[in-house]
């Protein structure tokens, strides 16, 4: 740091530096920061010094840009614009207009993405941020404001609301459905292309514990593919490798768009399920409380 403040000998030059070369001219420079012409040219000159190059090609009421100067206004507008994008950033943290949602990636694409439209025409103020992760991160450490998990409802130093119940049953592309004509009981899926997932992190529910809930036991189901994120597997089973887990509450429209069948007469509700959760040791900022009740809402529609 101690060198880049020998090089510009002060930040306030390449601001100045920055503006007069957007403009094309040190007079307008002048203008949008509000200070004499003079002192922009002056500043110019003291950036010249310290980097012992020439910057502006001088002429009759009008300035060019040398080759020097094109190659650091190239950089310093994108570190500048990286940096207004940045301070706005923790500015809406600090005004609480930003409200982070963390969640699976399936559930953020497949659940919350169509609703988003809503959310904007309800509280069009608030800026959501969707976090997806292959993990269930820390909501106090890491400045989560609202988080879904899936779950028995009970989360240590976390208040929790229902979002959806654990529904799973098998799902297809129509393609692959109708060719399956062998599926007169549960036993005939095993034989059956299945679509495994398996997160590294996270518990998941497998093919095999499906199969024992309906009384299927033996060998392990019959190897197919295997992704361990279940947007990834969604995308599988539309595209036909075969048959996956349908979690209602995600695949409900999916099958109603015609993008996936369903054979939901093959239901497991597994007494578990999908929660949004906040900490009971911080205070939501309103605009969370808003997107809060917003899901709530939803569930109860």
């Amino acid at each position: 740091m101690q060198d880049l403040w020998r090089l510009l000998s002060s930040p306030r030059h390449v601001i100045v530096f920055e503006a007069a070369a957007r403009h094309g001219s040190f007079t307008r420079a002048a203008e949008e920061l509000n200070v004499r012409q003079p002192a922009v040219s002056a500043s110019i000159k003291q950036l010249e010094a310290s980097l012992g190059v020439t910057l502006f090609q001088r002429e009759h009421k009008k300035v060019f840009l040398t080759a020097a100067g094109h190659r650091l206004f190239a950089d310093v507008s994108r570190a500048l614009d990286t940096l207004l994008t940045t301070a706005q950033a923790v500015q809406q943290l600090g005004q609480g207009r930003q409200v982070t949602l963390n969640a699976s990636s399936a559930f953020n694409f497949y659940w919350m993405m169509p609703k988003l439209r809503d959310l904007h025409d309800a509280h069009p103020q608030i800026d959501l941020r969707l976090q997806s992760s292959d993990r269930e991160p820390h909501i106090d450490a890491e400045n989560i404001d609202l988080a879904v998990r899936r779950g028995s409802g009970d989360w240590p130093g976390c208040d929790s609301v229902l979002l959806a119940k654990e529904v799973i049953y098998p799902v297809a592309s129509p393609a692959v459905m109708n060719v399956a004509t062998d599926l007169t009981s549960i036993s005939d899926l095993r034989r059956q292309r299945l679509i495994h997932l398996e997160e590294p992190i996270r518990e998941r529910p497998t093919w095999k514990q499906w199969f024992v809930h309906f009384g299927v036991t033996g060998s392990d189901p019959a190897s197919g593919l295997r992704l361990n994120d279940y947007a990834l597997v969604l995308q599988a089973a539309i595209a036909g490798e075969g048959f996956a887990f349908g979690w209602h509450h995600v695949t409900a429209k999916l099958v109603s768009q015609g993008l996936l069948a369903s054979r939901t007469d093959w239901s497991w509700e597994t007494g578990l399920g999908f929660y949004l959760i906040w900490s009971k040791s911080k205070r939501l900022t309103e605009q969370a409380r808003h997107v809060r009740n917003w899901l709530i809402n939803l569930t109860e529609a």
